[in-house]
């Protein structure tokens, strides 16, 4: 089997189900798969983007549950606040339209210096953006490229910017947005662990309320320290 596919087994151990579930899943489409010479193969890449959907829709308890799936794929814990520094939160963020927020917030993720190639983050964000805004109707957008970009990205980190008013996004309804948070990850189930804390973060109103609130970069640290404490009790 080639390293960057599944097969039932292999996908039943990465999502923590049985063999039994992911066969019934495969076979009613709920899940992206294919046979091949009369055998389930799943793409890595493919499960990576369903699980990516599955977070952008998902509910608190159904967060809950794809974080545990993916951070089981990833060693260690991943702590939002321990992505962030102060270099790489911009209060407010220079930028009034949708390009120069993509541009902008990939500069301020290369004033952290761990990212190396802003031009080449902005334009593959920018081709996700394309593709299906990551905009939430709650005002903010998790930015990142459709894949990992590990070339350009020494370890993984987040950025956080917040405009002054809220700008056009592409988000549902002609909803503004004023957060915007961009992902920079290593490998896939980084990638997909951050995501989903994220998520669950910003589906606390509270949080958005202290996070859009804050005067300083250490206040936003402190902001995502203390929501992450809480995540964690």
């Amino acid at each position: 089997m080639a390293q960057d596919n599944f097969d039932i087994d292999g996908l039943a151990a990465y999502l923590h189900v049985s063999p039994q579930q992911v066969a019934r899943l495969a076979t009613k489409g709920r899940i992206p798969g294919r046979r091949v010479s009369g055998q389930w193969r799943f793409s890595r890449a493919e499960i990576h983007h369903w699980l990516e959907d599955r977070i952008g829709v998902s509910d608190e308890g159904e967060l809950i549950e794809v974080e545990d799936v993916v951070s089981s794929a990833h060693p260690g814990e991943v702590r939002i606040a321990n992505l962030l520094m102060e270099t790489g939160v911009a209060l407010p963020l220079m930028a009034k339209t949708r390009n120069r927020v993509i541009d902008a917030m990939a500069d301020l993720a290369a004033q952290t210096g761990g990212l190396w190639d802003p031009a080449k983050m902005a334009e593959a964000v920018r081709a996700r953006e394309d593709l299906h805004t990551t905009a939430l109707d709650n005002g903010v957008a998790m930015l990142h490229p459709r894949r990992p970009m590990p070339n350009i990205v020494g370890e993984p980190l987040v950025v956080v910017g917040r405009t002054t008013s809220g700008i056009p996004f592409g988000g549902k309804q002609g909803g503004l947005t004023d957060v915007f948070l961009l992902i920079c990850a290593t490998n896939d189930s980084e990638h997909l662990c951050i995501l989903a804390r994220l998520s669950r973060l910003i589906a606390d109103a509270d949080f958005l309320t202290k996070l859009r609130t804050a005067d300083l970069p250490t206040d936003v640290l402190e902001v995502f320290t203390t929501a992450e404490n809480e995540l964690d009790r």
